[in-house]
This record gives structure tokens, C-alpha cells and sequence, in this order.
């Protein structure tokens, strides 16, 4: 079975590429005098929460649960890990940049996030799809799926599945959110084009 095929690198593939989506989005709308304030807060908060959400679950529950099966990966993963902390140390600092007045601090860690978010991703995935592939099983992966679904911040519910939508095409978005009643799903996804369509607008 190749990656391509696993549930777990599918998934896993989709999150990282809507972070790395959502954190090159924002780096560039921040610059954007014209960018709506409300919009880049919509983004900025759906970011730092969805980014913590996401170390937290990798470090305390996927990591250990990979390990169990190969310990030659701790050292790998335990490294990681340390990138997890700067970054979570660089969201917080996103977090708590003006948006209303001055941006030059929202700029400057929105740039700081996407660069250490790309190149996180950068290293990480060579180390873990190969280990969903190999060390997690279906079984195991679902009731992780199903740990990280019910507990997903309910911050920026909407720009989930619209990057989604923008980074999956029809049949992964459907292994992601099939679940979700139509109705919910079409106007989480309306709210989310017109969000992020006021920030791609923005000149």
C-alpha cells in the first residue's frame, strides 16, 4: 500500500497543507493595508488555536503511539517535538499582536509562523508518513481521527473546511468531513470563500 492509499498520511497530508495555506495567506494579507481587520483576526485566531490543537495532540498521543511500535523513532519525533515548542512560542506571539492599529508586530509574526510552520513541515513529514504507513494501523488511527475530531478548538470552524476545500480534492475532502451534514458543511463553506475571499481581495 503506498502513502497515497493510507487514511493517516492522507489526513495528515490535508491538515499540514492547510497550515501551510492558512499561515502564507495571513503573512501576506497582514501586509495589506487594505486587508480587513476583522478578517485577519478570523484567520490569525483560527491559526493559533488550530496550530496548538495540533502539537498537542501529535506530542501527547501520536508520537507515544508510534514509538510503542518503533522505538527507533523517539529520538526522531523527540526532535519534533522541540521544533513544536518554538513554534507554539511564535503562535503565542501571533496571538497576541495588535490588528487594529499598527500591524507591524502581526506582520512580523505572521512571517515568523509561516516560515517555522513550512519548514517544520519540511522535516517532519519524510520522518512521520512513513511511520503512519508502517506503525499505525487503521484501527489505531480512527480512534486517534476520532480523539483529535472531538477535541478540535471550535475556533474558526468555518476555515477548516474552506481551506480544505481549497487544498483536498472532492474524494479527500469527503475521507475528512464527509460526515458532516450537507447543510452545516455549504454554509460553513460560504461563510469561509467570503472570509477568505476579502483577504485574497485585498490590494
Amino acid at each position: 500500500m503506498t502513502d497515497s492509499q493510507v487514511t493517516a498520511v492522507i489526513e495528515t497530508r490535508l491538515i499540514h497543507d492547510i497550515h501551510r495555506r492558512a499561515t502564507s495567506l495571513l503573512a501576506e494579507a497582514a501586509a495589506r493595508p487594505s486587508a480587513p481587520a476583522a478578517a485577519l483576526t478570523d484567520v490569525r485566531d483560527f491559526l493559533v488555536a488550530h496550530l496548538h490543537h495540533h502539537h498537542e495532540t501529535e506530542d501527547d498521543i501520536l508520537w507515544p503511539m508510534i514509538t510503542a511500535k518503533a522505538p527507533e523513532a523517539a529520538d526522531p519525533l523527540a526532535g519534533l517535538s522541540g521544533e513544536h515548542d518554538r513554534l507554539d512560542a511564535a503562535l503565542d506571539a501571533l496571538g497576541a499582536a495588535t490588528v487594529d492599529t499598527d500591524r507591524t508586530s502581526l506582520v512580523d509574526a505572521a512571517v515568523a509562523v509561516r516560515d517555522l510552520v513550512h519548514l517544520h513541515l519540511e522535516r517532519e513529514e519524510p520522518v512521520l508518513f512513513p511511520a503512519l504507513r508502517d506503525h499505525v494501523s487503521e484501527e489505531a488511527w480512527a480512534d486517534f481521527s476520532r480523539h483529535v475530531i472531538a477535541t478540535t478548538p471550535e475556533v474558526g470552524t468555518d476555515l477548516l473546511v474552506g481551506f480544505l476545500e481549497q487544498v483536498g480534492t472532492p474524494e479527500e475532502v469527503e475521507i475528512v468531513i464527509g460526515g458532516m451534514p450537507a447543510p452545516v458543511r455549504t454554509a460553513l463553506s460560504e461563510q469561509a470563500r467570503a472570509t477568505l475571499g476579502m483577504l485574497r481581495a485585498a490590494g
